[in-house]
C-alpha cells in the first residue's frame, strides 16, 4: 500500500472524514527533500496500513489546501485526526525520526 494522492476535491473524504489518523505529505515536484521523504512515507503506509493512512498533496497543483493549512515550508507532514491537523513535522527526516514522532498515533 502506498500513499494516496489527494486533491482539493477529495481532501474531505481522503483526510478529514478518515476513521484513523492520516499523515498528509504536503510536497512539490521541484523539492529535493520532498523526494527523499516520499519512499519513507510509502514504507510507513505499508508497515502501518491498518493504523494510519498516508496521503500526498502537491502544493503546486492544490495551492488552496496549502493556504488552508498554512503550509509555508515543504516537505510538511501534517498529522490529521478527527478532521483536524493535530501535529506538524517540517523538513526531511530519517524514517526512525518520523516513526518516533508518530508513536502516539500508531498505538
Amino acid at each position: 500500500m502506498s500513499a494516496i494522492n489527494a486533491t482539493t476535491d477529495s481532501f474531505q473524504s481522503d483526510v478529514l472524514d478518515a476513521d484513523k489518523p492520516v499523515i498528509v505529505d504536503f510536497w512539490a515536484e521541484w523539492c529535493g527533500p520532498c523526494r527523499m521523504v516520499a519512499p519513507i512515507l510509502d514504507e510507513i503506509a505499508t508497515e502501518y496500513s491498518g493504523k494510519i493512512k498516508v496521503v500526498k498533496v502537491n502544493v503546486d497543483d492544490h495551492p488552496q489546501l496549502a493556504m488552508d493549512y498554512q503550509v509555508t515550508g515543504i516537505p510538511l507532514l501534517g498529522i490529521f485526526q478527527g478532521g483536524k491537523m493535530v501535529k506538524q513535522l517540517v523538513g526531511a527526516r530519517p524514517k526512525a525520526a518520523i516513526v518516533s514522532e508518530l508513536t502516539e498515533f500508531l498505538g
